[in-house]
C-alpha cells in the first residue's frame, strides 16, 4: 500500500505566508506590498503554450490591475535566467510588456508555503495556483486549476471585483456576478428584523434573500 502524500496549503482568511526571494525584478519581500491587493499565481514552467497564453492575458490587463491597486506576482521553480529570458521571448513575439516580477523558486520554498506543488500532478513543477491576498496580507480566496486548462482571466478579475465590491459595501455576491449586478442584503439577524426586511423596500424573493443595487436605500428600516 502507497503512502498518501500530503502537502500543506492556507486556507481562506489565514494569514498569507511570508516569504522573501529573488525574481525578475530582484529581490522581493511579500511584506512589503501591505496596503495592496496582491493576485499571487504560480505556473508549471516557463516557455510552455499554456503558461505563455496566461502570461499574455495577464500583460493585456496592465491597467485593469493598476486601477485596482493590484499587485501580480508570478511564480514556478524555473530559474532566474530562464524567466527572464522566457519574458523577453513573450514580450518579443506577442508584443505585450510583462510588467510584474516573475518569482524564481528553484528550492521550492515558496511553492511548498502556498501548496502550490500536488505529487498527483507533478512531483517537480507548481499547478496553477491563483492566490488573492488582501491590504492586510490575508487570504480571501484561491483557485486551482490543473496543468492542461489555462485560466480564464475574466474570472480571476471578477473574483477580485467581487471581493472589493463586498468589502466596500458589506454586501455578498450572487452566483454569475458581474459589477454592476445586484448584491446580496445580508440576511437578517433576529425575528424582527425579518419581518421588517419585506417592507425595506429591497428585491425580495423572501425573508432570507433580498437583493439591492449598489447606491440603493431602503425605503424604511434598517438594512440588518
Amino acid at each position: 500500500m502507497t503512502e498518501t502524500q500530503t502537502f500543506s496549503m492556507p486556507r481562506i482568511n489565514d494569514p498569507a505566508p511570508l516569504f522573501e526571494c529573488n525574481s525578475t525584478h530582484g529581490p522581493l519581500k511579500l511584506a512589503d506590498f501591505k496596503g495592496k491587493w496582491v493576485v499571487l499565481f504560480s505556473h508549471p514552467a516557463d516557455f510552455t503554450p499554456v503558461c505563455t497564453t496566461e502570461f499574455v492575458e495577464f500583460a493585456k490587463r496592465s491597467e485593469e490591475w493598476a486601477k485596482r491597486n493590484v499587485q501580480l506576482m508570478g511564480l514556478s521553480v524555473d530559474g532566474l535566467y530562464s524567466h527572464i529570458a522566457w519574458v523577453r521571448n513573450i514580450e518579443q513575439n506577442f508584443g505585450v510588456k510583462v510588467g510584474f516580477p516573475v518569482i524564481t523558486d528553484i528550492d521550492k520554498k515558496v511553492a511548498s508555503l502556498y501548496g502550490m506543488i500536488h505529487p498527483q500532478a507533478s512531483e517537480t513543477a507548481t499547478v496553477r495556483t491563483v492566490f488573492f491576498i488582501d491590504p492586510k496580507q490575508t487570504i480571501r480566496a484561491l483557485i486551482y486549476y490543473p496543468m492542461n486548462v489555462g485560466r480564464n482571466m475574466d474570472e480571476v478579475v471578477r473574483v477580485l471585483d467581487a471581493l472589493l465590491t463586498a468589502d466596500a459595501n458589506a454586501c455578498a455576491c450572487p452566483a454569475n456576478w458581474q459589477p454592476g449586478d445586484p448584491v446580496i442584503v445580508p440576511p437578517p439577524r433576529t425575528m424582527k428584523d425579518a419581518e421588517a426586511r419585506l417592507n425595506e423596500g429591497y428585491e425580495t424573493k423572501d425573508w432570507y434573500f433580498a437583493t439591492k443595487k449598489l447606491g440603493q436605500k431602503p425605503a424604511a428600516g434598517k438594512t440588518s
